[in-house]
């Protein structure tokens, strides 16, 4: 499976960012309907991740997408109970999923603490990837649309510089250090990102410059995880005039 150079769109500034990643996400679920029975969205948190779904949910164009044949998946969740406001799926159910008619089971939200795994977030995060698996049929779904946030530390999902978790091959993993609070969460590792078939980096404001500055312009080399991201089919950088100051 090739793997893409990351594509670099700028908009002039956060709203216009935010419905511009509405319109090509409705876009591509409504190709990926047209060619497949379901299709996969994997969603991330952070202010303009929200931003974006609910512009979804303000477009004309929402109802175009048969919501009711759209899995929804995060690529990653701070371990924090159900319902609580740092918790990205808290989140997007606010600004998009409670607005749309998706099929209950097609909802796919990250483990909260409790249940058979109790705080256990590694036995959490695997049953999260057999979740994954289970709907895969065996194998990780090819995530039509993968949206990922980025820190200001070049950062996406959980995975965060020089940590462990940049190296697990595992499909999932909990991480008990984030170096961002909360410290306990679940995350896709890197070769659960490549499935997807589209990743988009999304990242607005002037604290996200330096990092997109230096994933885009020094690529690996840099060795921020922004940088270590790609779809199969296509990368994009989509950013705000702040957030691309620094790229090249």
């Amino acid at each position: 499976m090739s793997q893409s150079s990351p594509l670099v769109e700028v908009a002039p500034d956060h709203d216009t960012l935010a419905a511009a990643v509405a319109a090509r996400s409705v876009a591509v679920l409504c190709d990926a309907l047209a060619a497949r029975p379901e299709a996969h969205f994997c969603l991330t948190g952070g202010s303009i991740g929200t931003a974006s779904l609910a512009a979804i949910a303000a477009s004309p164009a929402c109802d175009a997408v048969d919501w009711g044949r759209v899995h929804i998946w995060w690529s990653d969740e701070r371990f924090e109970p159900t319902g609580d406001p740092v918790r990205n799926e808290t989140g997007a159910r606010a600004a998009l999923l409670d607005q749309v008619a998706l099929t209950a089971s097609h909802v796919h939200p990250m483990p909260a603490p409790g249940g058979r795994w109790a705080n256990d977030v590694d036995a959490a995060a695997a049953a999260y990837a057999d979740e994954l698996l289970r709907v895969g049929l065996g194998a990780v779904p090819e995530f039509d649309v993968l949206l990922l946030g980025v820190g200001p530390d070049g950062h996406v999902a959980s995975l965060f510089p020089a940590h462990a978790a940049l190296a697990d091959l595992r499909v999932t993993c909990g991480v008990i250090d984030s170096p961002k609070p909360p410290p306990t969460r679940i995350t896709f590792t890197l070769p659960t990102i490549a499935r997807a078939r589209e990743v988009w980096l999304v990242a607005s404001g002037a604290e996200k410059s330096d990092a997109m500055g230096r994933a885009l312009n020094d690529g690996e080399a840099s060795l921020l995880p922004a940088a270590l991201v790609r779809g199969s089919t296509r990368t994009l950088a989509l950013l705000d005039r702040e957030a691309a100051a620094h790229v090249a």
